[in-house]
């Protein structure tokens, strides 16, 4: 299973504070373990919501909404992709991350969809694109 961790932002992290390379070595090792186990399959941290836009979408309209986006807490700061056998095994691989943030910090963990989730809606036509696409992604 697939889930995308998700590193929630803080004040600090909106102002612009950079890590302590303590905690950018810190997060280095423990990257490196989850690529050593064949967890991670991608991990990025993110700028703060200042330098972000949104796109609002009502029927054909679309609006760009600058950042900074108010509710600090529910803005992200970071992710990874992992690949794990369940939520158990990724609760326990979060549980072992160093935290994120110099005070008190959050993850979220979330599955990604996979085409099995969509049921019916998927047309063997559909299956064959995401197939497509999968492949050609794998090869940038």
């Amino acid at each position: 299973m697939r889930v995308m961790v998700i590193v929630k932002a803080t004040r600090d992290s909106e102002e612009g504070i950079m890590p302590t390379s303590e905690l950018l070595e810190a997060m280095g090792k423990y990257n490196e373990e989850l690529v050593n186990a064949g967890i991670m399959m991608a991990g990025e941290g993110l700028h703060p919501s200042v330098k972000g836009k949104r796109i609002a979408f009502d029927g054909p309209g679309r609006t760009v909404i600058d950042g900074p986006f108010a509710e600090t807490r529910e803005l992200i700061a970071g992710f990874w992709l992992w690949e794990v056998k369940d939520m158990a095994e990724a609760i326990e691989w979060a549980k072992r991350c160093p935290n994120p943030m110099p005070g008190p910090g959050e993850l979220e963990i979330r599955p990604v969809f996979e085409m099995a989730d969509f049921g019916d809606a998927v047309t063997p036509e559909i299956a064959q694109q995401e197939e497509r696409l999968r492949e050609k992604t794998a090869k940038r």
